[in-house]
């Protein structure tokens, strides 16, 4: 299976994986948006020796600024809504896979790389990282999520003055306000993440996955996110991993979980 516009690197069961249109400031056009369905649709679910994901921009100046402007710019209403209906299941496939996905901002993450950026579970941002949703200077809104993810991050009152100004804030303010996760020196970005992944992977798979559905089913309509950790609290009871887990900790020796 090929990514156009994507460079895949496994490595400690951790996959890196680099939108590779450095040139354009890694914009996120139709092409890349296929690669990213492809990848967390089909790929990674097929391959279960993945712990996590790490997910980055070639060069130094950009995580991914924005969709690319130029295929989109004569569509129709049919058309745009079209466009903007592929770029949520794509993110939804992000947001809702079993293993943790993090975005290393090496750089702007504007528009619909911003969006990404907030479709991962966690962001590690460059201290010159920057972010924003520009849409309403080119007569739009935010497609991909932006409306939805950012009022969840920040808040409304932030999250409406930045959609509405189309102001962008650097990683400090982000880090401040919830956005991202941590502010690191840049060039650094990729390797915090990974330092959050194999800690993550010496937990139970089966926890790990139970803890991103449980916490995305807060923000699912028609859901009780408190009725779902119930039953995944059941669920994790009679895994195997729970068995493990509790053995070791009276042992008081690391598990070796399974994933069962």
């Amino acid at each position: 299976m090929t990514f156009e516009n994507l460079h895949l690197d496994l490595q400690d069961s951790i996959l890196l994986v680099t939108m590779t249109r450095e040139s354009a400031l890694n914009a996120i056009n139709m092409a890349t948006m296929a690669s990213l369905h492809r990848l967390f649709g089909e790929y990674i679910p097929d391959h279960e020796e993945i712990s996590g994901v790490i997910l980055t921009g070639a060069g130094q100046k950009a995580f991914a600024a924005g969709a690319d402007i130029k295929e989109f710019a004569s569509f129709s209403a049919q058309e745009g809504k079209l466009l903007s209906a592929t770029g949520h299941e794509t993110y939804f496939l992000i947001e809702k896979s079993r293993i943790p996905v993090i975005a290393a901002v090496n750089g702007y993450a504007l528009g619909g790389g911003c969006e990404l950026a907030m479709a991962c579970h966690m962001r590690i941002a460059g201290e010159h990282a920057n972010f924003g949703q520009p849409e309403v200077n080119l007569g739009l809104i935010p497609g991909y999520g932006g409306t939805q993810r950012l009022v969840q991050y920040i808040g409304k009152a932030k999250a409406i003055e930045l959609l509405l100004t189309a102001d962008m804030i650097n990683a400090e303010d982000a880090l401040r306000w919830g956005l991202v996760n941590h502010v690191v020196p840049s060039g650094e970005e990729v390797s915090k993440a990974r330092e959050i992944l194999l800690k993550i992977s010496t937990k139970g798979p089966v926890a790990v996955r139970k803890v991103i559905e449980a916490v995305n089913a807060y923000f699912t309509e028609a859901t009780d996110g408190f009725h779902f950790e119930v039953e995944s609290f059941g669920y994790a009871c009679g895994t195997q991993d729970f068995r493990e887990g509790a053995k070791a900790f009276v042992e008081k020796r690391k598990p070796a979980f399974t994933g069962h």
